[in-house]
């Protein structure tokens, strides 16, 4: 399921980062890569909020679509 649908608190592994290669390279430059963790802390007006190696990190609707847990 895409990181957009995952439960608030809920820790979540991810599966696969897709998107255009240019996409993928940024999203993997903000360390979301498969096999990681991530937990999504909020979600507002669809952009959501994600905790991951001790760092809050906010991303769009549309990035958040690209990340499947």
């Amino acid at each position: 399921m895409p990181l957009t649908m995952a439960q608030a608190g809920v820790e979540n592994q991810i599966k696969k980062v897709g998107g255009r290669e240019d996409t993928r390279r940024f999203l993997e430059n903000l360390g979301f890569v498969a096999g990681g963790k991530v937990t999504v802390i909020s979600q507002i007006n669809g952009n959501v909020i994600v905790s991951m190696k001790d760092s809050r990190i906010a991303i769009s609707r549309e990035m958040a679509n690209k990340i499947l847990v």
